[in-house]
């Protein structure tokens, strides 16, 4: 079955996920620069998850391109992570509004968690009894970066009881991992294109 209605699904569901999150960051009563300062918190935790969400969008994209066919499974493995990177605004809006208090830090990482966990099954589900997508397989690899960071998530959910703070920056550092370009799967589908052509 063909990607095309998959691939506008998803991006949809991301745009409105962005779109929810930045209706949470309230607009100040006042004109004074000094009106936003109770709002940093909010404004941190909205450009983290912004961030984030970017990062799924990017990686889903190139994975996305590097596939010649889904299935019914990959259409509920998709939905799955659809459905934790729905939470993100949520959590986002808990933690910010809360000043990264322990409770809703440790949501916030668990949620990312769970987008990452989605994410390795979406990667699975797409590879598995799927030949025509052994160029996704091939450069996926063992993807020690993506089973890393769901490791660091659940560092920063205990750390989060300790100091907010440490789980924050721990969900920061994965994210500028990520933000690192990964061109496993450009270089790959490049190679393939190549000797399409040559």
């Amino acid at each position: 079955m063909g990607k095309t209605r998959l691939e506008a699904f998803s991006d949809g569901v991301i745009a409105i996920i962005i779109t929810i999150m930045v209706l949470e960051l309230k607009v100040p009563h006042g004109a004074t620069f000094d009106v936003l300062l109770p709002l940093w918190p909010v404004f941190m935790s909205y450009v983290l998850s912004f961030i984030y969400v970017g990062i799924y969008w990017n990686n889903h994209h190139h994975m996305l391109h590097a596939v010649k066919e889904v299935s019914g499974g990959v259409l509920w493995a998709n939905l799955h992570l659809l459905f934790w990177l729905s939470l993100i605004p949520f959590v986002t809006a808990w933690m910010g509004e809360n000043h990264f208090e322990s409770g809703p830090t440790a949501a916030y990482g668990f949620v990312l968690f769970m987008c990452s966990v989605a994410y390795l099954i979406l990667v699975q589900v797409l590879t598995a009894n799927h030949p025509k997508n052994a160029a996704l397989a091939e450069a996926i690899g063992k993807d020690r970066k993506g089973k890393l960071s769901c490791v660091l998530y659940l560092c920063g959910v205990a750390l989060s009881w300790f100091g907010a703070w440490l789980g924050f920056l721990v969900y920061a550092a994965v994210a500028i991992v990520w933000l690192i370009p990964d061109r496993r799967i450009e270089d790959k589908v490049a190679q393939e294109e190549q000797s399409e052509r040559g």
